[in-house]
């Protein structure tokens, strides 16, 4: 799984199911390409998640009970929406959980004089 970045590619490769959780729970639903223009756009170009990267994370989150699909034709084609279920909205608060915490041992280990609280 692969997300194209501009820079730091490695740092954010493992975070594509987080921000596919997260973004989901701020919405009521999305569909796949919104998903990539909204990560685009909060992060000012900087992050750029490619179709062969989202889609198999989108699929494996369905596959394992975390989204539900919703089909709807938009302008004579037919879209997929993605939404949360409630396993999927317990899922995102455990992720964002452990990135905080991720995010705070990295903020020790590269600055010493902070501590773990």
């Amino acid at each position: 799984m692969y997300i194209c970045v501009m820079a730091n590619s490695k740092l954010y490769k493992g975070s594509l199911i987080t921000i596919i959780l997260k973004l989901l729970d701020e919405s009521d639903k999305m569909y796949g390409y919104e998903i990539t223009q909204k990560v685009k756009a909060l992060t000012k170009g900087e992050l750029n998640i490619t179709e062969g990267a989202l889609y198999p994370a989108l699929h494996k989150l369905e596959a394992d009970g975390l989204l539900d699909v919703e089909v709807m034709k938009v302008d004579n084609r037919l879209r997929k929406y993605y939404k949360l279920t409630d396993k999927g909205t317990r899922e995102t608060k455990s992720k964002l959980n452990e990135l905080h915490e991720y995010i705070k041992t990295m903020q020790v280990l590269v600055n010493p004089k902070w501590s773990i609280e």
